[in-house]
């Protein structure tokens, strides 16, 4: 499947390497979701926050990409489908010493009950 390039912008960076909105409140996530046209990173489904789902409600930007390291795949959250896309402006991915759920410092011991 594809979609409208106005959906994309391959340009565009990264927000940074976390979640835009867990990082400055101390949070943590599951896994990062990169907004493929404004470049926001935030937390997805699975995290506590769901703030990549919370960016896409707010600004109407539909298409995500993966911003774990060795995953390329898009999702366009109107149709609740995959979809293919451009290479993105780097990074691709947060760093790849990042700890999955992470930060590891702020990752409770019980962050299984914590997630979707």
């Amino acid at each position: 499947m594809t979609t409208e390039q106005s959906e994309i912008d391959p340009s565009v960076p990264p927000s940074g390497a976390g979640c835009a909105e867990c990082d400055p409140a101390g949070g943590w996530w599951v896994h990062l979701r990169r907004c493929a046209r404004c470049g926001h990173v935030g937390c997805c489904d699975s995290s506590p926050a769901q703030h990549a789902t919370a960016h896409f409600r707010a600004t109407g930007h539909p298409v995500i990409q993966s911003f774990e390291p060795g995953e390329e795949w898009f999702w366009d959250y109107r149709t609740d489908q995959p979809l293919d896309g451009p290479e993105l402006a780097p990074p691709t991915a947060h760093p790849v010493d990042q700890t999955v759920p992470g930060p590891a410092d702020r990752v409770p011991a019980d962050w299984r009950s914590h997630v979707h």
